[in-house]
């Protein structure tokens, strides 16, 4: 078994969509990125990659390469886990935390959980996604961006598995 972590912030920007788990969430800010900057999905990514030892979102989708520029990051997670797989990984179980000040998300949650399980091809309960406030301070709590953890267990698949 392995674990991994991954951390991913955007700063919040008018003129784009918010997107969080794969939702696009009602707001007069969305976060700036290459792709569609979810930094749920993306810290998700970040901890499976680390946990396998392949490296980093930014090494296999970097923000330098066109073919990114706007991507869904629940397609990019979809071809991690991929590589997992090529590589003998299976996903037990991901527990991911969003630090936001506003919008509030639990309204949303159940979606983003979907989405995630989903994307990966794994259950509902092998997903957890869960929203906190930073109670006004740093720049999660002025409101300037959003910030997401992710922490995961990976298993050994069976040979022939």
């Amino acid at each position: 078994m392995r674990i991994g972590h991954g951390y991913d912030v955007h700063r919040l920007v008018s003129g784009r969509k918010l997107i969080l788990g794969g939702v696009e969430i009602p707001h007069h800010l969305g976060l700036l990125g290459h792709s569609d900057a979810d930094v749920v999905t993306h810290a998700l990514m970040d901890a499976l990659l680390g946990a396998a030892a392949v490296g980093d979102i930014g090494q296999h989708f970097p923000d330098s390469d066109p073919a990114y520029l706007g991507a869904s990051s629940l397609v990019l997670l979809g071809r991690v886990m991929d590589l997992l797989a090529r590589e003998g990984w299976r996903l037990e179980n991901a527990d991911l935390t969003i630090l936001a000040q506003r919008p509030k998300l639990k309204d949303h949650i159940p979606q983003m959980r979907q989405n995630l399980a989903r994307a990966m091809g794994v259950p509902l309960t092998a997903v957890s996604v869960k929203a906190t406030t930073e109670e006004g301070l740093g720049f999660t709590g002025m409101e300037q961006g959003i910030a997401a953890h992710g922490v995961v267990l990976l298993e050994a698949m069976a040979p022939g598995a």
